[in-house]
């Protein structure tokens, strides 16, 4: 009988939690997306019906308000859907919303401790001391390496049209073996060449990532975003990351070789070797690239820690690269008169530094592609690579209209891929229109164009991810054409990553120019 009435008594009390739980934003009166319990908007995502961008997309379009109240698996989160009230949060009040909330345990678990993932004084620290490795000095020092990569995958692209020329190219899948050597050669400094040998130990490993991982790496990667505590958990009770565990092995291995010979290669590991020996990447471009041995001891960055910045940038790099590119060729194989233009741009500026189509390009030629710029801005508005941004509310914070403060400790939410696709900003939101950015245009609010974040956590490595998706692009119209697709919307598939995956891939057809 006791057990029967304790039993009884804990049921009603979780049902009162749970209650009280998921009806937080209606006590608060706020706006808010109504509870799927026990997931919240988060239900789809787990039953593998949507991506998370997707998903929290529709719950932007679903509502009006500036600020929504939705619920992850019993969290209550903010989602803001207003672009001015987004960059405030990010900008001028970003000493409330510094942190990103996510998982990480600096001491117990150096692995995690990469940029994206920092709080407070060790984020803004080490922000400081990376922000130099990507200068545009820094990046024409690596720009030889990104052009290398290009070439191979120009080549390779050659050779299947030779074995079969009426055959359709998933485009994605090429330009992501194109990013991925580019981070195993710039980031992880390492000989790769993916094409020719697809089956090298960078490339399997990272075939651990693009694939589907085991049950528990899964629970790991999901818990670190929705459930910080549960990955903390994970890690004290024994559990490593195995894909961290063997990129850490290659890395270790890499940098005792160069240490040992003194091997310099002007990459972003020669820049985080600088760092670890000196405490410091000098800001002059074309310094610094040098080797200067320090005791054990003074060592400023563990091998762990320097894993954990290649790791990240391999995350951020690889498919944010690859989508770009990829996307913005889709689009131009639906726009003959764009694809004209762009092709023609490219010619011009072979022509004017007397290059053939399968040359070296140098840096600055590649810069003076405007067009193309504003090709890849368009298409990273439409296809945000990243499609959410999200931060942590670090100190209680009143709306500047009053109608709410924002809790300490409250995970914020802004939805990018509804922002930039909403028509109140961007007028004719899903089309393609790189004009749009035109300096004598500019028809868009310029508030709500913010796919690498705003504010002092913007994205470190832009710079470098533009110049990468541009020479690609350069390359392949230079020496392709597309063949004209019919104009159709992409749809968007569930994807574990919180990146958005086309159902169906993204198939092309090219032909030798």
């Amino acid at each position: 009988m006791f057990v029967i009435i304790s039993l009884t008594i804990f049921v009603v009390l979780l049902l009162q939690y749970v209650r009280r739980r998921y009806s937080y934003w209606q006590r608060l009166g706020v706006a808010c997306e109504p509870a799927a319990i026990p997931f919240g908007i988060l239900d789809a995502v787990v039953k593998r019906k949507q991506s998370f961008g997707v998903a929290l997309r529709q719950v932007y379009e679903k509502h009006s308000a500036k600020v929504v109240g939705i619920y992850m698996v019993g969290t209550p989160t903010l989602l803001v859907r207003d672009a001015e009230l987004a960059q405030q949060l990010m900008t001028k009040d970003f000493a409330s919303f510094h942190d990103r909330g996510v998982y990480v345990d600096e001491q117990h678990d150096p692995l995690s401790s990469n940029l994206f993932n920092l709080q407070g004084a060790a984020w803004r620290n080490l922000r400081n001391k990376l922000t130099p490795s990507f200068s545009s000095g820094k990046i024409k020092g690596m720009f030889g390496t990104i052009d290398d990569v290009g070439d191979k995958l120009v080549q390779h692209l050659l050779q299947q049209l030779e074995l079969a020329p009426q055959a359709e190219i998933d485009i994605k899948e090429k330009l992501t073996t194109y990013a991925v050597d580019i981070i195993g050669s710039v980031i992880f400094g390492l000989e790769v060449d993916s094409f020719s040998q697809p089956h090298n130990e960078f490339r399997a490993i990272s075939e651990q990532l693009l694939n589907e991982p085991g049950w528990l790496l899964k629970l790991h990667n999901i818990s670190t975003f929705i459930c910080p505590a549960l990955a903390k958990l994970l890690n004290r009770l024994g559990y490593k990351n195995p894909v961290l565990t063997q990129l850490q092995d290659m890395m270790q291995r890499t940098i005792d070789f160069r240490e040992r010979h003194n091997v310099v290669r002007k990459d972003l590991l020669q820049l985080l070797i600088r760092l670890r020996q000196t405490g410091k990447i000098g800001e002059e471009d074309d310094e610094m690239w040098d080797i200067e041995t320090a005791q054990e001891s003074l060592k400023e960055m563990s091998i762990e820690k320097i894993t954990a910045q290649a790791f990240l940038f391999y995350i951020a790099g690889s498919e944010t690269t690859a989508s770009a590119a990829a996307f913005t060729l889709y689009e131009l194989a639906m726009y003959p008169e764009l694809l004209q233009e762009a092709q023609a741009e490219v010619d011009a500026m072979l022509k004017r530094h007397q290059l053939h189509p399968q040359d070296k390009l140098n840096y600055e030629a590649v810069q003076e592609l405007k067009f193309l710029d504003q090709c890849i801005m368009e298409t990273i508005r439409k296809y945000p690579g990243l499609p959410f941004l999200n931060r942590e509310c670090t100190a209680d914070f009143e709306l500047p209209d009053g109608s709410l403060t924002i809790k300490q400790g409250t995970p914020i939410l802004i939805s990018l891929f509804g922002i930039q696709r909403d028509e109140s900003y961007f007028p004719n939101a899903e089309g393609y229109d790189p004009h749009r950015f035109d300096a004598d245009k500019q028809n868009y609010n310029q508030t709500a164009y913010m796919p690498f974040g705003e504010g002092p956590r913007h994205c470190i490595a832009l710079r470098m991810g533009k110049v990468s998706t541009k020479a690609v692009l350069a390359k392949v119209l230079a020496n392709f054409d597309l063949l004209q697709l019919p104009h159709k919307e992409l749809t968007f598939g569930f994807d574990p990553a919180p990146v958005l995956i086309p159902v169906g891939g993204l198939k092309l057809r090219l032909k030798k120019r």
